[in-house]
């Protein structure tokens, strides 16, 4: 079978029957630590789902709600699931990129010498939560871009690498509530996931009332070290992608653009920009995750459909038209995966 240049080329050396026995303690691990993050998270099968194939696959989550909703809460009970380093940051319009980076500070020595020491910001962490980020001017988000990408920072001329695993949880309020700025789209691309959460229904609404509220509250124990994350990433290399799912996967990115040739009426009429090729990596990467999950070991047409809207909804950017007409980018993609063929040949 073909695979994908997302692999590694040192991966395509390791037979798949070799890896068969870590692919089953993968699922084992992945579903341990689902059950003890749903002790504490009443509801929300599919997001925590989609939250811990990101985690997985070495990705930065974005989770969009109204306030109230348990998104801080999920990630504080995400980083003692994990047993790792947790810094949050709480995002206002007066916060610095000092605040989260770190800061260069004047150190006076027993001898009265005077040296700058580099005082390391919440950054330096293995969890890190920026909690309502589109509450902190664009100035600050921006300090966030390196570190998302790169994994370290840099000031003052000086380059610091950040501990692994590293990876942001980002929680935001919908934009139209007070106080908010909009996410730059440099930042927004970064994002592997961006989750919408949504109200819980009564039957939740009464099981978290019985959780929180009595004398005791859920306990989480850990299911997964930072090392143990750490062979998960890289085992996930090893997962092969046929060329003619790599080549549909490209297609449904390529399809948000609408300026090329074909693009459907709806995306050139409300799309400014489409998906960028970070996009396309993340497909594969989330897809390679379920694949896993449902025992399989090549990754399918559903896979990539399971995967393509959280993947690809924050980075298809509206155009003035769109913004107007409220129009929503998840019937956009809908619309999107329907149209495009599948590597059979049929639309889906």
């Amino acid at each position: 079978m073909n695979t994908s240049p997302d692999i590694d080329p040192a991966a395509g050396a390791v037979r798949l029957e070799d890896l068969e026995g870590r692919f089953d303690d993968f699922r084992q691990r992945f579903a341990r630590l689902q059950t003890e993050l749903q002790r504490a998270i009443v509801g929300y099968e599919e997001m925590l789902q989609d939250v811990l194939v990101a985690v997985m696959s070495h990705g930065h989550v974005l989770l969009e709600g109204v306030p109230g909703l348990g998104k801080t809460y999920l990630v504080r009970m995400l980083a003692k699931s994990l047993g790792t380093d947790f810094g949050r940051v709480q995002c206002t319009p007066d916060l610095m990129p000092a605040d989260i980076l770190g800061t260069h500070i004047v150190n006076e020595d027993g001898t009265g010498r005077r040296s700058l020491v580099f005082e390391k910001g919440p950054v330096f962490t293995n969890l890190l939560l920026v909690d309502e980020i589109n509450r902190a001017t664009p100035k600050t988000q921006a300090a966030l871009l390196e570190v998302m990408q790169e994994e370290r920072v840099t000031v003052g001329g000086e380059t610091f690498t950040l501990p692994k695993p590293f990876f942001v949880m980002a929680t935001q309020n919908p934009l139209e509530m007070e106080g908010t700025y909009p996410l730059p789209e440099a930042q927004l691309d970064r994002f592997f996931y961006k989750l919408r959460v949504p109200f819980p229904n009564q039957a939740n609404l009464v099981e978290i009332s019985r959780r929180t509220t009595g004398v005791a509250e859920p306990q989480v124990d850990v299911a997964l070290s930072g090392d143990e994350l750490t062979q998960i990433q890289e085992l996930l290399n090893h997962v092969p992608v046929a060329d003619p799912l790599a080549n549909y996967a490209a297609a449904l990115v390529l399809a948000t653009h609408p300026e090329i040739e074909g693009a459907l009426p709806s995306v050139g009429r409300f799309v400014s920009y489409g998906a960028s090729p970070r996009g396309m990596q993340s497909i594969i990467r989330a897809a390679r995750v379920h694949t896993l999950l449902d025992g399989r070991t090549a990754v399918s047409v559903a896979d990539i459909q399971r995967v393509a809207k959280p993947a690809l909804r924050h980075r298809v950017i509206l155009n003035f038209e769109g913004e107007a007409e409220a129009m929503d980018v998840d019937n956009l993609l809908d619309e999107l995966i329907a149209s495009v063929a599948t590597p059979s040949g049929d639309a889906q």
